[in-house]
């Protein structure tokens, strides 16, 4: 059986998991992502992008509210849809986007490392690297809830601390300008399809506070603290965000900001500071993937083990010894390192957001549609939240169809292969329960 530790978790905590997951990869790789899709203002789409996380979010706290348990988001579908097609799918759909999530993290590390010694981003150092970062963190991982928790609050203070000074700076020396960046040469061209798809990856980054729902059972008062950690989490996360993103167009044109997209705030802190303040970023970078990445495995192992206890999805042991859990974050481990190896980190980005704004959409109908009333949620808001995330992922594959369709292609038979075989799954169990 699946082992979980209740009361292990402090509110303290349980932030110190959601922002670990937020404030990584979230920041550090999609922000010329971001400035690529929204133009010269991209800083204003994070603020757009929290106001939509915050609707999304109000679901999920009036369900944790109701609901606390390890499987988090597995537990909301359940509840919502009863264990069938829907919710596996729903369900899987959220873990393989975590997993992604995993993927882009480790990327993001290897590749701001790398700039540590000059070595281009194309390297076969950066999955290498990658690979690494997943490894260290699931032997975090085996060490027990303490260790994490005290490992990722104490990290994720560290480095909000060390980005916001950063951010500071880079506005100090700038003088603290609120006008848009400057375009440079040959920027791309915005339009009002490409600024609404970049709130999707804005919204990506901001999604790591799902990390806390799956901890609910071990949390200290989880009716309580699971609300009340999701909140703060969005809330430092943006503060943070806003403040990178206007010290980043400060310092650097569009042009810049997209031709240094992976690695961009590293970019950003060599006009203000010279190599010092490259070498400043990629220490805090390197921090920011390490927690992020630990927190990530944390929370997408638990929902999988929550999932497998329900019979929900398939299960094999391969021999190893040990609790379910501990099985399912040797999985989590292998399927991120195979992303690791094979995507590149605009790719891994989108498969995510479409992943995962198709899972959110599941959710928020779940609680209009079967819930609302139980857990006292407003219908008015949770439609909201249903008809921004509509819209955002319909602008969202629109521009990648243009620009990028095999990755629309590859997200789009990822969802086929997931529901049809959880469908045959669960019409596999069904039958041999009514055997017994």
């Amino acid at each position: 059986m699946t082992e979980y530790n209740k009361d292990s978790i402090t509110l303290t905590g349980a932030v110190g998991l959601g922002t670990g997951v937020m404030i990584s990869a979230g920041i550090f790789a999609l922000l010329g992502q971001v400035a690529e899709l929204g133009g010269v203002w991209f800083p204003l789409i994070f603020i757009l992008g929290g106001v939509v996380t915050g609707f999304s979010a109000y679901s999920y706290v009036k369900m944790s509210n109701e609901y606390p348990s390890a499987g988090g988001i597995g537990m909301f579908l359940v509840k919502a849809y009863g264990k069938g097609t829907v919710t596996a799918a729903a369900a899987m759909m959220m873990a393989i986007s975590m997993v992604i999530n995993q993927s882009l993290v480790a990327r993001t590390f290897g590749t701001y490392t790398l700039q540590l010694f000059d070595v281009s981003t194309s390297s076969f150092w950066v999955p290498v690297l990658g690979v690494a970062l997943i490894i260290f963190a699931f032997l975090v991982n085996i060490s027990g809830n303490t260790f994490i928790q005290s490992f990722t609050s104490i990290a994720s203070l560290i480095k909000i601390i060390g980005i916001t000074v950063f951010a500071l700076a880079g506005l100090y020396v700038a003088g603290f300008s609120l006008e848009p960046a400057e375009a440079g040469n040959n920027a791309p061209e915005t339009t009002i399809a490409s600024f609404i798809a970049a709130i999707a990856l804005t919204i990506l980054s901001f999604k790591g506070f799902t990390t806390i729902t799956n901890s609910g059972s071990e949390i200290k008062k989880p009716k309580k603290n699971v609300g009340r950690a999701i909140v703060i989490s969005i809330l430092i996360s943006l503060v943070v965000y806003l403040l990178l993103a206007w010290g980043v167009s400060s310092n650097l044109t569009l042009t810049e900001i997209i031709e240094a997209r992976d690695y961009s705030l590293a970019e950003a802190a060599r006009p203000a500071f010279g190599d010092i303040g490259v070498w400043l970023t990629v220490i805090l970078a390197i921090i920011a993937t390490i927690t992020g990445i630990i927190a990530s495995v944390f929370a997408v192992s638990r929902m999988l083990a929550m999932l497998t206890d329900m019979r929900l999805i398939p299960h094999s042991h391969f021999g190893m010894p040990g609790s379910i859990q501990k099985h399912t974050l040797v999985y989590t481990i292998v399927i991120a390192m195979a992303l690791t190896i094979f995507f590149d980190l605009s790719r891994i980005a989108s498969m995510g957001a479409i992943l995962y704004l198709t899972m959110d959409m599941i959710i928020h109908w779940g609680v209009f549609k079967h819930l609302r009333e139980k857990v006292g949620a407003n219908p008015f808001i949770v439609l909201t939240a249903l008809l921004l995330d509509a819209i955002i992922l319909a602008a969202f594959v629109w521009v990648k169809i243009q620009s990028d369709l095999l990755v629309v292609g590859i997200s789009v038979i990822a969802i086929i292969l997931i529901v049809a075989g959880e469908w045959f799954f669960l019409k596999r169990v069904q039958e041999e329960e009514s055997a017994q």
